[in-house]
């Protein structure tokens, strides 16, 4: 299913724009009442002093906050319908469960549409698209997300589009390729992942078109550190130059700090 509309050029914003056919996905929150937390506004700053801890983030329109279910308490559910989560890029499914007759979301999982049958248990008969189980029990070379550690909820594998494999496996660890290309050992008894690869994949494509769609998500003009003064960043002052390119906090940002592996010294053969 294409979910990529392009917008025809009736106005220069609408020129370059790129944005998903939202009217495919659900818009009805009466079902699940009890699992929206309110409005949250993106600010930036701190909520006791005012100073911005966030940078180049404010305004924005207010958006509704779903409570997602990231725990790994074992269900066998039923896919109701798809929706859209503005605070994140990947799709979310309205499951029912039917054992304890109560609503609840989840994150979608790409060719995973509504009427299909999802679970999540520790010992299943068998493994099909979507469903979720400890990692001992999924096979070598599998595509996985929603990744959790030491019976944690979801840390890893949660944006759209993302997926890691199963590279390794023995009776006590698993090895897991991540979508960064590094690699993530894991206990195949206390972890869990859900089978497929994350929805909305197309969300890379996607293009505002123009400041204001920028401004209503809550992303604000950046300012050149060389543009301020002394006192809000280190590269002002009516400078042109004088120093490396730091951050406003002075840590150096082009020369590669913190990113050569620290060497053992104390291992080397002398």
């Amino acid at each position: 299913m294409q979910l990529l509309k392009i917008f025809d050029p009736v106005t220069n914003g609408l020129r370059h724009k790129i944005n998903i056919k939202k009217f495919l996905f659900s818009k009805n929150n009466r079902i699940l009442r009890n699992g929206i937390k309110g409005f949250q506004q993106n600010k930036g700053r701190s909520k006791k002093t005012g100073h911005i801890t966030n940078w180049h983030k404010g305004g924005g329109r207010k958006k509704i906050f779903r409570k997602i279910n990231f725990e790994n308490k074992g269900y066998n559910s039923l896919t109701v319908i798809v929706m859209y989560d503005p605070f994140r890029k990947t799709l979310l499914n309205l499951n029912f469960d039917l054992e304890r007759h109560r609503f609840f979301r989840t994150l979608n999982i790409e060719s995973l549409f509504p009427g299909t049958l999802t679970s999540c248990n520790y010992n299943p008969k068998n493994l099909m698209l979507g469903y979720r189980s400890k990692l001992l029990e999924i096979p070598i070379g599998t595509v996985i997300s929603s990744i959790s550690s030491n019976k944690a909820k979801t840390q890893f594998v949660r944006s759209a589009g993302t997926f890691g494999i199963v590279i390794q496996k023995d009776f006590h660890n698993v090895l897991i390729k991540l979508p960064s290309n590094k690699f993530l050992k894991l206990n195949v008894n206390h972890s869990f992942a859900t089978l497929g690869k994350n929805s909305n994949s197309e969300q890379k494509f996607i293009k505002l078109g123009k400041a204001g769609s920028s401004r209503l998500i809550g992303k604000r003009p950046i300012t050149r550190g060389v543009a301020m003064n002394p006192c809000d960043h280190p590269h002002g002052g009516r400078t042109s130059g004088g120093r490396h390119s730091v951050s406003p906090w002075g840590l150096p940002t082009k020369t590669g700090y913190k990113k050569k592996e620290k060497k053992n010294i104390k291992n080397k053969n002398v």
